[in-house]
């Protein structure tokens, strides 16, 4: 998830700032922010927008839009989309990713959900498309490790180039990914299940916090401690049955801090929702350590950058929950002293930073990155 020339998404083109880092990463974060917001408004918010796409269909074609980056971004190292000039690489991307969010929502909605009601965009609140969208959240999970963690193999070793190596990866890692996402995911939103294995709210924080371990491990730490195995299918290995158990970790000591961050009437009144909330300080953890890596050239050694990102994905939590959610995008309370859902909003700053940091090459910032 980062276009920093040591990392397996990249891009020879693209200038990693030396000298003005701090000026370049602020410089991208007010723009995405700010496209993210005038965007918001446009699109989901409860009382600026038209349309009635909050908090679902929204959400669900935000989930499908940052699978799609994966596919064409990480798998595929923008294969195609780089021989284009700026703008029109940029406006590619976005355009091709708006399609095919749109068309998947539409489809699982309207199409597939005619036939196989847990996926109908009928269902009260929408829950539908969400359940055709959590597949994202394996997804997102499998597919990321593969390029951050294992580096492509085995596709990296055999006689190929991308976009045959992505497309690879794509059609091998949909088998797994599909096998989780049909036991742990949709039974706990199927109308016809009785007895699934977790609940949505477990799988939900559970999940997103082994997608954390991934990022934290592949990314922030530069694939350590994986790397140790010694490469190739070793490191595989390391990384998947590491990940599972270091994610299992996360979430465990996510749930108590979740507790105290909202506070206890709050947590009370989640009540067993509180088991989602991994995933809610995951996003948020999720969002800075992309950021960084993008945004601000993956600064500082690795175990800083960890620390770094989580103090500001801790002050990202406690500033979206108690008052921009509410007070700046409109969103409904969900418990005593919060509001919205940070699946939603910071997920758009975390498509938006894809799209603009990576995705545009930061169009009209590179006078901020010295050469």
């Amino acid at each position: 998830m980062t276009a920093t020339a040591d990392r397996p998404l990249k891009n020879p083109n693209v200038t990693t700032p030396q000298g003005n880092w701090i000026v370049f990463g602020l410089a991208n974060l007010v723009a995405v922010v700010v496209v993210s917001l005038a965007t918001w408004y446009l699109l989901a918010d409860p009382t600026t927008s038209p349309w009635n796409f909050y908090p679902l269909p929204f959400n669900a074609a935000l989930f499908w839009a940052i699978l799609f980056i994966v596919f064409i971004g990480f798998d595929c190292e923008f294969a195609g989309f780089d021989s284009l000039k700026q703008p029109m690489r940029g406006i590619a991307i976005l355009a091709s990713t708006a399609v095919f969010a749109v068309a998947v929502t539409w489809i699982l909605g309207s199409g597939i959900g005619a036939l196989y009601p847990d996926f109908s965009g009928s269902r009260d609140g929408g829950l539908g498309y969400f359940a055709g969208a959590l597949f994202v959240l394996f997804g997102f999970g499998t597919w990321v490790m593969v390029v951050l963690n294992w580096q492509h193999w085995p596709w990296s070793i055999l006689p190929m180039k991308q976009p045959l190596i992505g497309l690879c990866e794509i059609a091998f890692v949909a088998v797994p990914t599909l096998a989780l996402y049909f036991v742990f995911g949709l039974p706990s939103v199927s109308l016809s299940a009785t007895d699934p294995l977790m609940s949505v709210d477990t799988a939900l924080g559970w999940f997103y916090s082994i997608v954390v371990s991934v990022i934290l491990t592949g990314q922030t730490l530069d694939n350590w401690p994986w790397k140790l195995a010694g490469g190739g299918g070793r490191t595989a290995l390391a990384a998947t049955v590491g990940n599972a158990a270091v994610g299992t970790a996360i979430y465990f000591a996510m749930v108590p801090l979740a507790r105290l961050l909202v506070g206890s009437d709050a947590s009370a009144e989640l009540g067993s929702a509180i088991g989602q909330f991994p995933a809610q300080i995951g996003v948020c953890w999720a969002f800075w350590m992309i950021f960084w890596a993008n945004g601000f050239g993956n600064r500082f050694p690795a175990p800083a950058r960890a620390l770094v990102t989580f103090a500001l994905a801790i002050g990202t939590f406690l500033a979206y929950y108690f008052l921009v959610a509410e007070h700046v995008l409109h969103e409904p309370v969900v418990a005593a002293g919060i509001s919205g859902n940070a699946l939603g909003f910071i997920d758009w700053l975390v498509l938006w930073t894809l799209v603009y940091v990576v995705g545009f090459q930061s169009l009209g910032l590179r006078k901020l990155a010295p050469a």
